[in-house]
């Protein structure tokens, strides 16, 4: 049923009222302020200023205001911007389609025929593309012979360094004004570490902050995010932090037939992105609004529901359990407590107060009023772990099918990329135009642990092209997927 005109220019004038309470009382009391002055007798009113510009209480109250100014300046966080990111682009001849996928299954003699099966039904099913890419390992019939150290730091050095060359050429950085340099790679922890690989490269002072993060999970994207915001927040002003975010899949290679390992097998494709933080405004296209993390790794079936071990047959793999959806759904009902209080408007969460009160107070019947999440946000990015995650999340939150868009085509088109596909998804939006300034983006990424965390951005400036991971594809979604 559509509201009237009227009931909609009520509807905005109350949301605008509310959600600008302050700004309209303080307005209102300077115009009152004025009026009362203006209308005072003048000579009254020059003799009342002079008696205070001789009144000692007035540089007391000066003193102390400034004070207060000055503690609150320099006790409050600083401000964290992102300047710009990039995603890795597989080169052509890495696609895997689909039909290959399943060829290549049937000629590995490792798996049994029950387990061919399984991987070309799942593939049916997955949401996924026939762009996708995998290593060159992934190619031989006995890829396991492939499976090396050499051929993993080639994978590593092929995805993070063509993301973090297209970032420097993107701002236009010099690589030896970075201050702290933040990796996540959850299955790959090599010695020197991936930190210290791209420290290496890019020939980086002595001083930086190298830090690697592994066995995180699909969500440590947002928790190098949160560590790199820490450090910059304690970083002299203007610091720069470089967080870069992937998943080797090479060294991560399942011979066995356990269903719940064989999943990751048939999910999981190339991906990084590199993200430039900064305390500095200048060239930052977002602001860091918040980041709320969540870990429930204290119940027992939270933490074995993404579990690394070995199946009967001492292959190593990750198990993926039937609990995975439920202790998901969990989780992030536990993580939204708290971001909603944060990004909802003060009309939305005052319309929820009083329905509920009403409720408490006068014993009524009706339903309490949810709160409307969609108010609090533009954009949404729901890490593309696959069709179940994404559907769970639409249906939690009551999400149209274009706010799951960016979610299900980077599925689609890169498969799950692990802690980088919520960059992907981001660079979708800015492909389709969709970004506008002062827009708010929600991430949501999930991860072992089992994990759920978020993290709000706001738009200062739109991508002014189409270039990064969708250009020459763009224009061809989104595609139907069935």
């Amino acid at each position: 049923m559509s509201s009237s005109p009227i009931q909609k220019c009520l509807k905005i004038f109350y949301t605008k009222t509310v959600d600008n309470f302050l700004l309209v009382v303080s307005m209102s009391l300077t115009v009152a302020a004025i009026a009362v002055m203006a209308r005072s007798n003048p000579n009254g009113l020059t003799d009342r200023i002079q008696a205070l510009n001789h009144s000692h209480h007035i540089l007391l109250i000066g003193l102390f205001l400034a004070t207060a100014v000055t503690v609150y300046i320099l006790q409050r966080p600083r401000t964290v911007y992102l300047v710009d990111y990039a995603c890795f682009r597989p080169p052509y001849n890495y696609r895997v389609p689909s039909a290959s996928f399943a060829e290549h299954v049937r000629q590995v003699s490792q798996f049994s025929e029950r387990s061919v099966r399984f991987l070309t039904r799942l593939l049916e099913r997955s949401g996924l593309g026939e762009e996708t890419s995998l290593p060159p390992m992934s190619f031989y019939i006995e890829g396991y012979k492939y499976s090396t150290l050499e051929a993993a730091r080639k994978e590593v050095e092929l995805v993070i360094f063509s993301a973090i060359d297209d970032l420097f050429a993107k701002t236009g950085i010099d690589p030896t004004t970075i201050d702290a340099v933040v990796v996540n790679c959850s299955g790959f922890s090599p010695t020197p570490s991936m930190a210290d690989m791209i420290a290496s490269k890019y020939k980086m002072r002595s001083d930086i902050l190298s830090i690697h993060l592994s066995g995180m999970g699909c969500s440590a994207g947002l928790i190098s995010i949160d560590l790199a915001k820490n450090l910059l927040q304690a970083m002299p002003q203007g610091a720069r932090a470089l967080v870069v975010s992937t998943e080797t899949l090479t060294p991560n290679y399942y011979l066995g037939n356990e269903r719940a390992m064989l999943l990751p097998y048939c999910l999981f494709r190339m991906g990084g992105a590199a993200v430039l933080l900064s305390t500095s405004p200048a060239k930052a296209r977002f602001r860091l609004k918040h980041i709320i993390r969540t870990l429930t790794a204290g119940d027992d079936r939270s933490y074995r529901c993404i579990f690394q071990e070995e199946d009967d047959k001492g292959n190593t793999g990750v198990n993926l359990s039937t609990d995975l959806i439920a202790v998901a759904s969990n989780t992030f009902e536990t993580n939204i407590t708290t971001v909603a209080p944060l990004i909802l408007p003060v009309s939305e969460k005052l319309l929820f107060a009083l329905s509920l009160a009403s409720r408490k107070l006068f014993k009524m019947r009706k339903k309490v009023r949810m709160p409307n999440l969609l108010t609090g946000f533009e954009h949404i990015c729901v890490h593309a772990g696959g069709r179940a995650v994404i559907d769970g999340i639409q249906r939690s939150l009551r999400l149209s099918d274009e706010h799951v868009e960016p979610s299900r085509m980077t599925l689609h088109r890169f498969g799950n990329t692990s802690s980088s596909s919520l960059w992907y998804e981001l660079a979708y939006v800015e492909a389709k135009r969709r970004m506008r300034k002062g827009d708010r983006v929600w991430m949501i990424g999930f991860g072992s642990g089992f994990k759920c965390n978020s993290a709000v951005w706001e738009c200062i400036v739109p991508a002014s092209n189409e270039d990064g991971p969708w250009a020459g594809c763009i224009h061809r979604y989104p595609v139907h997927i069935p």
